[in-house]
């Protein structure tokens, strides 16, 4: 229902209508009462009434006021989403959350993933690696990701079975189709630049729920690289007085934390360590024809041998070099990468497991060969997650080649290392929305502290 330049929407999931006529409709969103100038209303003995906090004014005014009346609340409900670099689907958490900053609490009530049809993994892995229809295609996924998250955000609810509207907001990370955290000469500019999709505007319609997303750019405008932007969170929730922690996650990439014993946030050490599970996942599609997109349980690499000759050819690998903060992605480890390993290991005429068994000594040998090589702070706990906490056989190499470390995993401590990202993003969100800052410059190289997130209400 639109009036001039507001619009607000009656939807039976979650908004029911107290009192209609054009000059004055009154609507509940989540769990407050609205006019049609998004005017916070209560019941009351004398009817519905504006609430105090707010007066007639401005728009924008009033959608400030309404922030700071989600903020208020000592105990927000909140949604994270989160769409990773294995392009397995949409990871969504439902979070109760309480406090900000170095108070910050959460406590999980409901994790699920929905996943990719397999022809738009397809599309997005083509999207990653530059092989697309061009921008009609590009702008089309933006949207159709965007309706994608919000039926995530409806199905995470509907499995903690409590109605959508009882949502204070949304934090999501989107799907990243392009990350280039390295300065370059374009008309006349040195630039950096990054692109997450989902549209957080389609969330927000569809959910009805303020929605924080667009993260990444915020850090890359302040010189940083974008990422990792976990750290944040790991901060706020794992660290600990006397010891050093490592959080090491396996995703498509692998990225670690490292929480000196009692640091503060600009103690914190960050970047990517390297491949994670992309070139596992890309062998594995390779050698079955498409018909696995991954190696369950270690499965394939434990029928082979670690091939030094094949092991010699991937530490030539240019980015094992670099020096910390660091960030990498599907551009470096791309499809061509892949392939170009095949090819070597066909060429030695090695057997596919053992191919795919030097490409997962590999991820763990990058995690080890970053702690021992750049003067880090070795931790005494590594708690790994992702999904490749999952693979054994990436555990078993980890724990030889770091023998001074407890290698443990999320679910050994308590944690879901599924629901860990998307979790971030909501915390990250909270933090938005206080206007706190929310990256760490010392992971990301930015010249400053700065809020990321993008805000649709």
């Amino acid at each position: 229902m639109n009036f001039g330049n507001c619009c607000i929407r009656a939807r039976k999931a979650h908004t029911s209508i107290c009192k209609f006529s054009k000059e004055n409709l009154t609507v509940k969103v989540s769990g407050v009462i609205v006019d049609a100038h998004l005017i916070p209303m209560k019941f009351c003995t004398k009817g519905i009434q504006p609430l105090k906090i707010f007066k007639s004014g401005c728009l924008r005014e009033q959608y400030m006021k309404y922030l700071d009346f989600i903020n208020e609340k000592k105990e927000k409900t909140a949604i994270g989403l989160m769409s990773g670099t294995s392009v397995d689907g949409i990871d969504a958490v439902l979070l109760t959350i309480t406090g900000s900053g170095l108070d910050t609490r959460i406590a999980e009530c409901a994790f699920l993933t929905v996943p990719y049809p397999q022809e738009v993994r397809q599309r997005l892995l083509a999207l990653a690696s530059g092989s697309f229809g061009g921008s009609e295609e590009l702008s089309a996924m933006n949207v159709y990701l965007g309706e994608l998250s919000a039926e995530a955000c409806f199905a995470v609810c509907k499995k903690a079975n409590i109605d959508i509207s009882t949502v204070d907001f949304i934090g999501s990370h989107g799907h990243t189709v392009f990350h280039a955290p390295n300065e370059r000469y374009y008309f006349g500019k040195n630039i950096k630049s990054t692109l997450q999709i989902g549209e957080a505007a389609v969330i927000a319609e569809r959910t009805g729920c303020v929605t924080v997303a667009d993260f990444r750019v915020r850090d890359v405008a302040a010189g940083g690289a974008g990422a990792p932007l976990v750290p944040f969170t790991e901060y706020l929730l794992y660290r600990e007085p006397d010891t050093v922690i490592g959080l090491q996650n396996i995703g498509g990439i692998g990225n670690i934390t490292l929480l000196p014993a009692d640091a503060d946030m600009d103690g914190i050490i960050a970047f990517d360590t390297g491949p994670g599970n992309m070139l596992i996942d890309g062998l594995m599609r390779l050698i079955t024809g498409g018909t696995q997109n991954y190696d369950e349980d270690g499965k394939c690499a434990t029928a082979g041998a670690v091939d030094s000759v094949l092991l010699d050819f991937l530490k030539t690998d240019p980015y094992l070099q670099l020096k910390p903060p660091k960030t990498t992605g599907r551009e470096h480890y791309s499809e061509a990468f892949i392939q170009a390993l095949y090819d070597k290991g066909t060429s030695l005429q090695l057997p596919p497991e053992t191919i795919v068994r030097t490409a997962t000594y590999y991820t763990a040998y990058s995690i080890a060969y970053s702690l021992n090589t750049f003067g880090l702070p070795m931790p005494q706990k590594l708690i790994v997650g992702g999904g490749g906490c999952r693979n054994p056989v990436i555990l078993d190499h980890l724990r030889q080649l770091l023998p001074e470390c407890s290698v443990l995993t999320n679910e050994d401590i308590g944690k879901n290392s599924d629901s860990k990202e998307a979790s971030a993003f909501a915390v990250l969100a909270n933090e938005a929305l206080c206007g706190n800052p929310n990256n760490v410059p010392s992971a990301t190289g930015a010249r400053k502290f700065v809020v990321m997130g993008k805000i649709s209400i």
